[in-house]
Parts: structure tokens; sequence; C-alpha cells
């Protein structure tokens, strides 16, 4: 059963890759609002490291919706999911599986370019950390709060407006959590309750989302 579900991770992982729009346009949305952070607001140093980190936040918050907007649309289009109900592998750990794909395509890029968006905006090293530390945290979340909105309005029109609808009052207490973390850390304040919070609701969701994912693919195919 591992296995398998190691080979549905590295089918996804090539298909996804191959999919580039899917995620170099997220990726480059994400460093083109950042960049043009300053131009709207001020080019002032001390502004720029008070705020700077909850534009990255927001920007990998919008860079994720593009990215998970159209998850299932392909299986869905080519008859996929069916043959995935009709798997003797627990649908549960195939979207495990999958997703996991998808926020390492797609989401980790965005963690990586952090510290040097970071360095460009002359943050402390500590605040860069504390920021990649709460993405790193809080991406998984982004990532299956984005999925089970989409499997909640996947065949439906107009899918992405009822899909940011949905996700954004849900990923706000994530949103919240992690800018707070960066700027405890930049007022030299400890971080480890903030972080350890986040931890929490990321292994939250990681346990009890797939399966609800998985729950509703299942109600909405058989309809």
């Amino acid at each position: 059963m591992l296995r398998a579900a190691w080979f549905v991770f590295y089918a996804e992982l090539l298909l996804v890759l191959r999919r580039s729009q899917e995620w170099l346009y997220p990726l480059g949305f994400f460093v083109i609002v950042i960049s043009l952070f300053p131009l709207a607001f001020t080019p002032d140093p001390q502004f720029l490291q008070k705020y700077v980190p909850g534009c990255i936040w927001i920007a990998a918050l919008l860079a994720s919706l593009l990215s998970i907007e159209h998850v299932f649309f392909t299986d869905m289009e080519e008859g996929n999911l069916e043959q995935l109900l009709l798997s003797q592998v627990p649908l549960t750990l195939i979207m495990l599986a999958k997703l996991s794909a998808q926020w390492v395509v797609s989401e980790l890029p965005l963690i990586l370019l952090t510290p040097f968006l970071g360095m460009l905006f002359r943050l402390p090293i500590e605040t860069i950390l504390a920021l990649c530390m709460s993405l790193l945290l809080g991406t998984p979340i982004l990532t299956l709060i984005g999925s089970f909105g989409v499997a909640l309005t996947l065949g439906l029109r107009q899918q992405g407006v009822l899909l940011g609808l949905l996700m954004l009052p849900l990923v706000t207490p994530v949103l919240i959590v992690g800018v707070s973390i960066a700027q405890q850390s930049a007022a030299q304040l400890p971080t480890l309750g903030p972080l350890a919070f986040l931890a929490g609701l990321s292994v939250f969701a990681i346990t009890l989302l797939p399966w609800a994912i998985a729950a509703t693919i299942r109600i909405s195919m058989d309809d």
C-alpha cells in the first residue's frame, strides 16, 4: 500500500512538473506581487522591514489559490477520478500522496525563494528564518484547505470565484498566525508558542482534510 502511495506521489510529481503553467504562473505571481510592494507604498527600509513579511504571506496565499484551482481538473476530464475510486488503495492515501506532490511543486519553491527576497529587503536573519518556518508549517494547510474547496466545487461553473469565497475565510487564522510569528521575531520576542500552534494546525489538517477531500470527491462522483 505504501509502495502504491509512493508511485502515486512520483507520478503526480512528474505530471505537475510537465504542466509548467500550473507552478510557474503562481511562482511568477508571487515574485511580482512582492516586487511591486515597495512601488505601491514606500521604499523606506524601516517600513519594508515591518510590513514585507505580511506581504510575503499574502502573496503566498494568493499564489496557493492560483496553483490549487485545477488540482483535480485534469483527472476529472480524463476519467482518472473514477479509476481512483475503484482502486484497492484507500482514496484518502491517494489524496494525501497527490496533494503532497502538489505542495512540493507549487509551495516549496516559494519557501526556498523567501530567503532571497528577505535579503533583498534587508530583513534580519532571525526574521527570515521565522518567516520560512511559518511558511513551511502553514503552506500545507493552504494546500489542503484549497483542495477541499476544489473538491466541494468540482464540476461547477466559475469555480475560481467560489473557491476564493470558500478558502479565504478558512485560511485567515493561518495568515494571522504566520504574520505574527515574523513580527514577533522582528521584535525579538519568543516565537516558539506560535510556531507550535501552527505546527498543531498543520498536523490536524494533514490528519483530517485528506479524509474529508476523499469523501467529498466520492460523493461528487456518485452524483
